[in-house]
């Protein structure tokens, strides 16, 4: 690997040149303290504000924001106030210089020229990571190429002068100075270091300089380093976190029937979830003391994402789902110039390459910073997307939340949590159990539709083509007449048969449970003329507890039969005893509560034989449905279902439920 830290010395000055807000940078600025080892450490920021910039030092890792109002210096009736956010954060250079001179006990200098009316700058810079492949000093050099046709402005022209008139003032009083400056600034103050420098005019005092902690849920949205990665950075900062031994905990909360009922044995919360996930991650990035990898540590929030969204849905991700989405995220990449994607474009081929639950997942775990809290010693500030530049892009997860004024740069759905571990158990203080209205809607008609198709399948089984003589029948069939042109020339028609009798019965199999994944059966009846009796077998409700009284489930297959109210517990039925399987059982029961000539039975592979000759022996008919010729987000959505202890918990299930 190339050596990757590069100084400018001039003088007693070794200059570190950076880019803001970036990880890379900030590990540099640790290796140069260490090999410099200065006396004084100078930063690219103005006196003006130091003492809230060093207050918001002393408190990393948790992220403040300072605060000020900037007035052009034009006509008082036309001045505009606009206030400045300066972000705090663990992974950005300059504090990661000013927490080492703390830390080590170094003078630290704030040597910038505060100006009021300095530019809106765009500065096309290259992506930070090539530093972890080609070293600083190429990528130094490589960056002064192509910025070299590029006249500065006037105003950092003068913030330059200023910068290097103060370190020349250091440079009387200490042998080894630590510069951390821009990497657009850092060649011009070599050069008027080396020349006789007048201070120049600017801000000497500020008295509205005013400092908050940011609020957790702005942490995703506007910090330089979305915090997944600075929440690795500081992890690694003092060395690798300990290696705690076993599996990563379960994202689930898992109960057993007597606990859900009577309360339960205390949980770790999602923040303690998430930074157990961060901190193997951290150990995995790169060795004790190396430059942690970006590229790593995207491939383990993806890995980590994958297992908290199989935890919660029971779906895996495939290889072919890794593959499309890092292929997906180079090439967004580089379309917009970068080796590697931002926050945004992670995202948006998570909800493109897996859906909208793992995008979920993916966002939960990419915005967890766990060093902050809603509640701190100083005011807590909520800031947006808007707050801080002038341009933002949104990303939405369905289900969608209906749009409101002031919206956010990444807007999603805001599932609640539980407060302290244990307290949705609280709801289980209700015996009976029932559905959430809406799920029965969306399978109602699921079933309405397979009985449709089934009717249409075994239409176009019994239907004829023949040629056409005195009536086109049902219509003319062009694949058949395109077929017979080249040697016969005849149109053909087709006559599509008339079936007798409807469709009685239901049968959805996903998994027919050969390892015994799906524990949880049951019976339910219709409540009113509209719904079906349904009998299922699914995942066990404690296994996801996903709000008060409210659990999560995966059917592993399912029964619907019309009319309601006339179905026995299929379970427990001694004629059923005896079926090699869940899903043998549900179809001998839809095919004895059918009340019309045919059952559907939807599943991966058609049923035995047997199950023919037993529905030809009670006027039945089977019609198979293989399950690949159904739409998988349909079936991924019907496969979901949610158990709610007590009618009560409808009111509020709308909150819980995804």
């Amino acid at each position: 690997m190339p050596n990757r830290l590069h100084l400018e010395i001039f003088g007693p000055v070794h200059a570190l040149p950076i880019l803001h807000y970036r990880l890379e940078f900030a590990h540099l600025v640790r290796q140069a303290v260490r090999q410099v080892r200065p006396d004084c450490i100078a930063v690219e920021l103005p006196s003006t504000l130091e003492e809230r910039f060093t207050q918001a030092v002393g408190r990393l890792p948790q992220v403040s924001v300072i605060s000020y109002e900037s007035t052009p210096r034009i006509s008082s009736k036309t001045a505009a106030s606009k206030t400045i956010y300066l972000l705090v954060e663990p992974a950005d250079p300059l504090a990661e210089a000013a927490r080492c001179a703390l830390e080590q006990h170094i003078p630290l200098h704030l040597v910038d020229v505060d100006l009021d009316d300095y530019p809106d700058v765009k500065e096309y810079l290259p992506d930070s990571y090539a530093v972890q492949r080609i070293g600083l000093a190429d990528y130094y050099r490589e960056y002064c190429r192509a910025a070299a046709g590029a006249a500065p402005c006037r105003e950092d022209i003068r913030r330059e002068q200023g910068m290097a008139f103060r370190l020349q003032r250091l440079a009387q009083s200490h042998e080894r100075i630590l510069f951390v400056g821009g990497m657009a600034h850092v060649g011009r103050i070599r050069e008027f270091f080396g020349q006789p420098r007048v201070e120049p005019l600017g801000r000497t005092r500020r008295t509205d300089v005013r400092i908050f902690s940011l609020h957790p849920e702005s942490c995703g949205e506007v910090m330089g380093e979305f915090p997944f990665v600075s929440a690795i950075y500081e992890m690694r900062r003092s060395g690798l976190p300990p290696d705690r031994g076993g599996t990563a905990p379960p994202l689930r909360r898992r109960f057993n029937a007597l606990e859900l009922i009577a309360g339960g044995k205390q949980t770790l919360s999602e923040q303690e979830i998430m930074r157990s996930a961060m901190e193997s991650s951290a150990r995995e990035v790169g060795r004790d003391g190396e430059m942690p990898d970006r590229q790593r540590i995207h491939l383990r929030l993806f890995e980590h994402a994958g297992r908290h969204y199989r935890q919660e849905t029971g779906e895996h991700l495939h290889f072919w789902q890794k593959r499309a989405f890092f292929r997906f995220c180079r090439n967004y990449a580089a379309l917009s110039g970068h080796l590697l994607p931002d926050l945004f474009q992670l995202l948006t081929a998570a909800r493109g390459c897996v859906d909208d639950n793992f995008a979920y997942a993916f966002w939960r775990l990419a915005g967890c910073y766990p060093w902050q809290r809603d509640e701190a010693e100083i005011p807590v500030l909520r800031l947006r997307v808007e707050d801080l530049w002038d341009q933002s892009r949104v990303i939405r997860f369905r289900p969608r939340k209906p749009a409101d004024k002031g919206h956010y740069g990444l807007r999603f759905l805001k599932r609640k949590h539980e407060r302290r571990p244990g307290e949705w158990l609280e709801g289980f203080d209700d015996g009976s159990v029932c559905s959430w209205p809406p799920e029965d809607i969306i399978i109602e008609n699921y079933g309405k539709l397979l009985k449709r198709t089934g009717i249409k399948q075994l239409s176009e089984e019994q239907s004829r083509v023949e040629p056409l003589s005195t009536s086109l029948l049902d219509g003319i069939d062009l694949r058949e007449t395109i077929r017979n042109q080249p040697h016969d020339g005849r149109v053909y028609v087709r006559e599509r048969m008339r079936i007798k009798g409807g469709v009685g019965s239901v049968v959805i199999i996903f998994d027919e449970d050969s390892r015994n994944r799906y524990p949880f059966a049951m019976t339910w009846l219709g409540e009113h003329e509209q719904e079906s009796d349904m009998a299922f077998y699914a995942t066990e409700p404690g296994d996801n507890v996903s709000g008060p009284g409210i659990c999560r489930c995966e059917y592993g297959g399912l029964l619907l039969s019309f009319p309601p109210r006339r179905m026995r517990d299929v379970w427990r039925d001694p004629s059923y005893r005896g079926w090699e399987t869940k899903a043998e059982t549900l179809l001998m029961a839809a095919l004895d509560y059918s009340p019309d000539t045919h059952v559907v039975y939807a599943a991966a592979r058609p049923p035995r034989s047997i199950f023919k000759r037993i529905a030809a022996g009670m006027g039945r008919k089977i019609v198979y449905i293989p399950l690949g010729s159904l739409s998988p987000p349909a079936l991924k959505r019907i496969r979901v279902m949610h158990l709610l202890f007590g009618h009560d918990k409808r009111d509020i299930a709308k909150d819980y439920i995804w």
